[in-house]
């Protein structure tokens, strides 16, 4: 591995734990400036002063607002993203280079699996793979099987969540998000079958901070690198609350009600 990759990789890991704890913020091309990222500035700026691991920002915004944040948080730079018309087709929109020139420890692509548009996709996952490598910037996809191939009910399958992963390790991503599989059991099988890391996204609002803590808390015990929360992170309202209550799970496996009575007493 290269020198310059495994300076970035320390950059976006805890020290300490050796997992990463990131918060994603580009879904304004995915769904527009909703709830919680009108103002992506003043968001952006509340998660980095509660002290997690890197943010994940789409090129422009990175431009325009990640240099106050610089040595604090480590900045992937997405290059790729759904839109509300088009759900299942990750289109890529930025290029390692740019990812270099914004300073950026990462670089971070989005594949939908099981689409008819599978294809096109990978291309460009490998295509940024190799770029990727040619400068030591290490890789991070965000992979789910959420193609229209996919019946909803199966979505959260193991056979596919192991699928994703997987094929991101094939491909020479260095960490993988996925969906959770639903059970510390199943999600062991994801880990086991992935020689990279893996860590959970958060996916819809969560309304009871407990089941956030409960999939964290599973995710981490099954072998989980750490994880990548938006909504249920921003648009809560504590953030420093509920990024210290995850931390505690994330970095020293504190139970899910040790992380409630965090949350209560912050």
């Amino acid at each position: 591995m290269y020198l310059g990759k495994e300076i970035r990789l320390k950059r976006l890991l805890n020290c300490k734990s050796q997992r990463i704890f990131a918060v994603a913020f580009d879904q304004g091309v995915n769904r527009g400036p909703i709830s919680g990222i009108e103002n992506i500035g003043y968001k952006i700026k509340e998660v980095v002063e509660a002290g997690v691991d890197a943010i994940t920002i789409n090129k422009g915004i990175a431009a325009k607002l990640f240099l106050p944040h610089a040595g604090q948080v480590a900045l992937i730079m997405k290059a790729s993203a759904f839109t509300p018309f088009h759900k299942s087709f990750d289109v890529t929109f930025a290029d390692v280079e740019e990812a270099v020139r914004l300073g950026a420890d990462a670089i971070s692509v989005g594949v939908m699996l099981g689409d008819e548009r599978q294809p096109e996709m990978l291309r460009d996952l490998g295509r940024i793979s190799k770029e990727a490598t040619s400068v030591g910037m290490p890789l991070v996809a965000h992979i789910y099987p959420g193609g229209n191939l996919i019946p909803d009910e199966e979505r959260y399958k193991v056979e596919h969540i192991s699928y994703c992963a997987r094929l991101g390790a094939e491909l020479g991503v260095d960490i993988i998000k996925t969906w959770y599989s639903g059970s510390p059991d199943s999600f062991r099988r994801v880990v086991e079958a992935c020689p990279a890391r893996v860590v959970v996204a958060g996916g819809a609002k969560m309304e009871r901070p407990i089941d956030l803590f409960r999939m964290t808390y599973d995710a981490i015990s099954a072998g989980a690198a750490g994880v990548t929360y938006g909504r249920n992170i921003w648009q809560h309202n504590d953030i420093p609350g509920i990024i210290n209550s995850l931390k505690s799970i994330i970095y020293e496996l504190k139970t899910p009600e040790e992380a409630l009575a965090i949350l209560d007493r912050n």
